[in-house]
């Protein structure tokens, strides 16, 4: 496995909408590998073909570790209500935004081995999986947004979420 260079906002290769896989052969689950060192290493929730310069249809996510989603040809086929929530990017250090997603998606998409998979996924699920199926697209999710974010306003919504956590907790 090897860690590939994440690419950064700006460049063309994000604004472009990825090529289908045809075939999983070799290439595609050696580029899975790679990915996966890559996201580790950048720890990171999701990683996108595009973001390594692979215009491809794959997508990876991991939400906690062990439960690794890897997602060839990947498309939202159903989305409910929705959900307001800050979200940042890899190919964008440092840089925020409040994003309008769905609450509930359910995707369809190939796994390594080529099998047909259905998965639904809620709040953090559900943003990952439109964000990266966005950049499959050539859109980042500051191309939408409510707002862009400053770090400062980051860390004071985090720290009003965490207060917030801890005063439910002590009920």
């Amino acid at each position: 496995m090897a860690k590939l260079k994440i690419i950064q906002e700006g460049s063309q290769s994000l604004r472009q909408k990825s090529r289908a896989v045809e075939k999983i052969n070799k290439r595609i689950t050696t580029l899975l590998d790679d990915m996966y060192e890559t996201l580790k290493e950048a720890d990171g929730v999701g990683l996108a073909a595009p973001q390594v310069g692979v215009l491809r249809r794959v997508a990876i996510i991991e939400l906690e570790d062990g439960d690794l989603i890897e997602m060839i040809n990947p498309e939202i086929i159903s989305r409910e209500n929705e959900q307001t929530e800050i979200e940042g990017c890899l190919s964008a250090p440092g840089k925020f935004a409040e994003t309008l997603r769905p609450q509930s998606v359910k995707i369809a998409y190939l796994n390594r081995n080529g099998d047909s998979c259905e998965r639904e996924g809620t709040e953090l699920l559900a943003r990952a999986f439109c964000h990266e199926i966005d950049h499959l697209d050539g859109v980042l999710c500051f191309d939408n947004a409510l707002r862009l974010l400053t770090q400062e306003e980051v860390d004071e919504i985090n720290r009003e979420k965490e207060e917030k956590e801890k005063n439910a907790d002590n009920t």
